[in-house]
């Protein structure tokens, strides 16, 4: 999967996501839109048969797109792994 920057301003990021699907683009939004600084997220696939979503953020105040698009990042990556864990102990049981 690669990503690439198509627009970084001071409160606005996009980037394209190449290989990436509505799953992970769609966890990634509702992530994003859970922090309060964050003032719009949204993504888009302009193409059904390129699969290449494009993720746009756009921040109120100050703080970084790139901030809040890591820490939405690390929340999703926290609860992958606490449901791995949960599913582990359900099965082995």
């Amino acid at each position: 999967m690669k990503i690439k920057v198509l627009k970084k301003e001071e409160n606005e990021l996009k980037i394209e996501i190449e290989g990436g699907s509505h799953g992970i683009c769609n966890l990634i939004q509702k992530s994003l839109l859970e922090d309060e600084r964050v003032d719009f997220a949204g993504y888009d696939v302009p193409h059904p048969l390129a699969s290449s979503p494009i993720i746009y953020l756009r921040m109120k105040g100050k703080t970084q797109p790139e901030d809040a698009l890591i820490n939405a990042v690390e929340k999703i990556r926290e609860a992958n792994d606490a449901f791995g864990k949960e599913l582990n102990r359900i099965l082995k049981a």
